[in-house]
């Protein structure tokens, strides 16, 4: 039986050929990662992708968006009193605007475009004005990103007071 062999530039032409084929396979296979959101406290800051997005022009649907805000947060930031809490996201969350809450209430209801924020700690852990009840130990910030009047985008931090 005879075997039939290439010539060395044709046999790397084709090796090189299936790698390139095989890379564009495995890359779009992955999916593209969300956009950043960050908190900061002084030196202390946490990064995290969104607890849920959509991408080209969907939007989160009404009943799975009260799952997305109370989705329990896995990055915590530790605040006193006294220190500011600044909030940045990606330029691509801001271009479409975005709007904070704190334990699922907004805290501005006025969308921002920017890619920074920041609000006074005090404001996370003031005392309810209804009740005068003191507010918990732990708060949760959510990002809601919006497009076009639609959410697209939630992204779910802990904000915790510290002792000090």
């Amino acid at each position: 039986m005879t075997v039939a062999f290439f010539p060395g530039k044709a046999r790397r032409a084709g090796v090189a050929l299936g790698a390139v084929s095989a890379g564009l396979l495995v890359l779009s296979a992955c999916d593209k990662p969300t956009p950043l959101a960050t908190v900061t406290v002084g030196t202390g800051s946490v990064s995290g992708e969104a607890a849920c997005y959509e991408r080209d022009g969907k939007q989160i649907a009404a009943s799975a968006l009260p799952g997305c805000v109370k989705k329990a947060p896995t990055k915590t930031v530790s605040t006193s009193l006294e220190n500011t809490i600044r909030v940045g996201v990606d330029p691509e969350l801001a271009d479409h605007g975005w709007v904070i809450f704190v334990d699922g209430q907004p805290i501005d209801p006025e969308l921002t475009k920017t890619t920074y924020r920041t609000i006074p700690a005090s404001q996370f852990f003031a005392p309810d004005p209804q009740t005068n009840q003191p507010a918990p130990a732990k708060r949760q910030l959510s990002i809601l990103q919006i497009d076009n009047g639609k959410p697209v985008g939630v992204w779910n931090f802990a904000v915790k007071k510290s002792s000090s």
